[in-house]
């Protein structure tokens, strides 16, 4: 089983900037996907941005513009930089990997909380 660790969760006032990291260890080649998703208080946890081995990236509509995902295939690595920050941010944050068809892992959360 891949485990994942996620940094660099914390508070900002809206309109300012983070970076989320997220390591893998345990995975015997580089993924497939890493990446990122979020659950608000009473929401579904939705998908922020991803990353693929090909350094294809897919985002979520509401971060599009504002949120940039990168990824190191080789060092199972994924960040995700959060500029211009609002309070409907507000989440713990999750990081995703896929390394095969029967290898998913997610990390353990990271709380991430934009002040008006």
């Amino acid at each position: 089983q891949v485990q994942l660790v996620e940094s660099g969760g914390g508070l900002v006032q809206a309109g300012g900037s983070l970076e989320l990291s997220c390591a893998a260890s345990g995975a015997a080649f580089g993924f497939v996907r890493m990446g990122w998703y979020r659950q608000a208080p009473g929401k579904q946890r939705e998908l922020v941005a991803t990353i693929d081995s090909g350094d294809s990236t897919n985002y979520g509509d509401s971060v599009k513009g504002r949120f940039t995902v990168s990824g190191d295939y080789f060092k199972n690595t994924v960040s995700l930089l959060m500029t211009n920050l609002k309070p409907e941010d507000t989440a713990v944050y999750y990081c995703y990997g896929k390394w095969g068809p029967w290898s998913e892992s997610w990390g353990q959360g990271t709380q991430v909380t934009v002040s008006s």
